[in-house]
């Protein structure tokens, strides 16, 4: 049979019509690539700055005092603490810092010392490989300008040298970096997904009509529907946790209660994410853009999952703080590498509740205000 240039012509035409009415396909299909790209430009970076750094100055002279001030005038490294009392490996157990120098008490007088070399110790939080790979070589650079400083054409040897010993990860192997982080990521989509396509599909359907003329109210509508989706969702954490224990031999380092409870309060907010989504764009194609766009490609981008969020540009960071991955990356991070527990973690997991009321109070008055119109 022949093809008939004119008959493409009228389904091309017909096919343009239809997206042309359906205004947030469009939308949606010429402005997330712009979207997108902006996103991807502006947060994607690989540069490590401003490390958050704690000094612990046992010396207290005015040698050390210029050593520190050598690590502030660097744009490599931010000072968060400094002085005799501070307590290194606890404000990294806290998240406080991701490094620490102690500065021994005999560091000025090794330095006067003719061909005696003063030692510094620095702990660096080996959780993110990368990360303590770059901040090691920041600090023994800034160390070796201190030195230079100090170093007289007579003197062969470097004053001052570095102990560093790697906190949580001393092997720093990237798995313990990278597979708490895909634990987060994996588990974004699908539940967010299911229950804003059951949501839409009730609407393409007109079936949500019938539900609101029963006798169940908004609330309950919404508690049955979210619980479904969260049975759901809770089961896909269970098997990815398995999973990443049989093949990749990930194992908890400490208390698993803050990840348990996390993850209750995880997934309930992407499936009310999702409902959310499901009430609003009202067709299963528009859900499953909307859904990948925020649920997945923000979490990914905002998360900290694949560099930290002290990267991105401050104008775009505060996505972040309403990006519900960004706390539980935290959350299995700790349970998987650091191990510290609730003293390190507590934030993420109020944060994580504040999200997750912030979500049902949005897709409940969704429901009441489709429940009005109806």
């Amino acid at each position: 049979m022949a093809v008939r240039p004119q008959r493409i012509i009228a389904q091309t035409i017909k096919e343009l019509t239809q997206l042309g009415r359906d205004r947030l396909s469009l939308t949606m299909a010429l402005g997330l690539p712009l979207v997108l790209l902006l996103l991807f430009g502006f947060s994607t970076s690989l540069d490590v700055n401003r490390i958050d750094i704690a000094i612990q100055d046992l010396d207290n002279t005015r040698i050390s005092r210029e050593y520190i001030a050598t690590f502030e005038r660097t744009n490599k490294f931010h000072l968060a603490a400094q002085g005799p009392g501070v307590n290194v490996p606890q404000l990294l157990d806290r998240g406080g810092a991701a490094a620490g120098i102690i500065i021994p008490p005999e560091f000025s007088r090794d330095l006067k010392r003719q061909g005696r070399q003063a030692q510094v110790q620095v702990l660096i939080d080996g959780t993110d490989a990368n990360t303590a790979n770059l901040v090691r070589g920041y600090a023994k650079a800034t160390t070796n300008a201190f030195s230079e400083n100090l170093r007289s054409p007579s003197t062969a040897t470097t004053p001052v040298t570095l102990q560093t010993r790697l906190w949580y990860n001393p092997g720093l192997e990237t798995l313990k970096y990278i597979g708490p982080g895909a634990l987060a990521i994996t588990v974004t989509l699908f539940p967010a997904l299911l229950a804003g396509l059951a949501t839409a599909k009730e609407s393409e359907q007109n079936t949500i009509t019938q539900i609101y003329a029963s006798s169940l109210t908004g609330t309950e509508y919404l508690l049955g529907k979210a619980a479904a989706f969260w049975l759901v969702g809770m089961a896909e954490v269970l098997f990815t946790n398995v999973e990443s224990w049989i093949f990749f031999g990930l194992s908890f380092a400490g208390d698993p209660t803050p990840l348990i409870i996390s993850s209750a309060l995880y997934i309930a907010c992407i499936v009310l994410w999702g409902i959310f989504l499901g009430t609003n764009t009202k067709t299963q194609s528009a859900v499953i853009q909307a859904v990948s766009f925020t649920a997945f490609l923000l979490s990914l981008q905002f998360s900290g999952y694949i560099y930290p969020i002290a990267n991105i540009p401050i104008y775009i960071r505060w996505l972040a703080g309403i990006v519900p991955a960004r706390y539980y990356i935290l959350l299995t991070r700790d349970a998987y590498t650091r191990g510290v527990g609730w003293m390190s973690v507590w934030s993420s997991v109020l944060a994580l509740a504040a999200l997750l009321s912030f979500f049902f109070f949005l897709a409940w008055r969704r429901l009441r205000k489709m429940q009005v119109e109806v």
